[in-house]
């Protein structure tokens, strides 16, 4: 019980801390108010842009786990229109609400709270958009992206916006609100940002599902995915991780993936020593995030995706520690002593390797690419 009890009180003082540090706040932006709440930190502060028709609260489950690992600066607000924020009054044309105006009043925004200079961008859906925007602007100050299934700004070819104006009755949402000024201005903000592409400099972590939208026409979903898919393979930059089981809003669906991979993205901007502190609290927090989603197994995913990407840099020691809580966290599982033993191979400890992968066929006879390992290794 004690131990319970420890970790109730941890988790408990943690939030009431966040909370004294949260600042929620309307801010002039020139004779109208936007809405922003910051968590204040130290550090490189992160950036979170919602989706189409949503304001910054759909962000407010992950923001505590983030802010308890990494400690810095959480950012989210309104649009214009949207929430708590208003409307400028001064603009007089439907086509002054759109998403260019929309880049201005976040960039007086950020200045105003003294956040404009180095950042990092989260955003989802069509939030995806006000990150490429404001990155092409700002290609010096955005030190990473994470995407999460944003909206490819080549998806709305002339084709598709036609079949949407012969689907969307604009004159049927409420008038003038945020929602009226995204959906009047929808084809020419994709007009606007077609063919646009991130600065090469930017690091970006797109994260998209295998199926974003199932009531899609197939050869729409199709069409959705290969644009992602050609995003990673088109840029160096770029790494892609795909959310198996999630739909389009995988922040919710897989929380833990989102909060691993903003965590992963922010350590970048730290030094050797910096990187190696955040990256306990980094285990820590994924052992709590897999106890708590471990009923549907989403969190080995996360682990498994988050040893791998340590993997592919070559950062065998952190992925090593990775794949071995798994093992801990899932000990009934052939993948995660699968992954654990290509680690091993991989830092040349063959010995514990073969024991990795003896220990996960053992769990799984049909596991043929671990047998035919096992093999190679014991001729060797």
């Amino acid at each position: 019980m004690r131990h319970f009890f420890l970790k109730f009180s941890i988790v408990f003082f943690s939030s009431i801390s966040m909370h004294s540090q949260t600042l929620d706040t309307l801010v002039d932006i020139g004779g109208y108010k936007m809405h922003f709440t910051v968590v204040r930190g130290t550090g490189t502060p992160i950036l979170f842009e919602a989706g189409g028709g949503n304001d910054g609260s759909i962000w407010n489950d992950i923001l505590e786990k983030i802010h308890k690992v990494t400690g810095t600066t959480l950012i989210t607000y309104d649009r214009s229109g949207f929430g708590k924020s208003e409307l400028n009054p001064n603009l007089k044309n439907e086509s002054d609400f759109g998403i260019v105006n929309g880049i201005k009043e976040l960039e007086t925004g950020l200045s105003k709270l003294g956040f404009d200079n180095d950042i990092i961008l989260v955003s989802h859906s069509y939030g995806g958009l006000y990150n490429l925007l404001y990155a092409d602007k700002h290609p010096e100050k955005v030190k990473s992206v994470i995407l999460i299934d944003a909206t490819p700004p080549d998806f709305w070819n002339e084709e598709l916006l036609t079949m949407r104006d012969q689907n969307v009755d604009i004159s049927a949402i409420p008038k003038p609100s945020g929602d009226y000024y995204l959906n009047i201005n929808f084809n020419e903000t994709m007009r606007h940002v077609r063919n646009m592409d991130f600065p090469e400099n930017i690091p970006i972590i797109n994260i998209f599902p295998e199926n974003s939208f199932p009531g899609f026409p197939e050869v729409l979903s199709n069409r959705w995915r290969k644009l992602h898919e050609e995003l990673g393979l088109r840029k160096d930059s770029t790494t892609n991780i795909i959310a198996k089981g999630s739909g389009h809003a995988v922040f919710q669906d897989n929380p833990a993936l989102i909060i691993n991979a903003i965590i992963k993205a922010y350590s970048k901007t730290l030094d050797e020593k910096q990187q190696n502190e955040l990256l306990q609290k980094a285990l820590d927090n994924a052992i709590e995030l897999s106890i708590e989603a471990k009923m549907n197994n989403r969190s080995e995913q996360d682990l498994n995706t988050l040893g791998y990407s340590f993997l592919g840099n070559d950062e065998l020691d952190k992925a090593l520690e990775v794949f071995r809580l798994t093992t801990i966290l899932f000990p009934d599982s052939s993948n995660a002593y699968d992954s654990y033993g290509e680690a091993l191979l991989k830092s040349n400890r063959k010995a514990e390797a073969i024991e990795m992968y003896e220990r996960s066929i053992e769990l799984n006879p049909e596991n043929e690419n671990g047998k035919k390992i096992l093999m190679q290794l014991k001729q060797e």
